[in-house]
């Protein structure tokens, strides 16, 4: 993964994706439960958006980081 230029700190124990935007850049998205977070990111693959599952951030790197996938 690529170094990111982020202007926050990732929470332990929150889930993270992120919406790319083109040429505008990266919306980063964080839920706190894993079932809003699925059910959010799905949605947005759902219409078309450009998301990437970042996972859990365990407050060194990202866990449960396999995209999940459309029913």
């Amino acid at each position: 993964m690529a170094s990111r230029n982020k202007k926050f700190d990732f929470g332990k124990e929150n889930y993270y994706f992120e919406i790319r935007n083109g040429s505008i850049g990266r919306i980063t998205i964080k839920r706190k439960e894993k079932q809003e977070a699925v059910y959010t990111f799905l949605n947005y693959k759902r219409v078309g958006k450009n998301v990437e599952w970042l996972g859990k951030w365990d407050g060194k790197k990202f866990q449960e980081n396999e995209e999940p996938k459309l029913k």
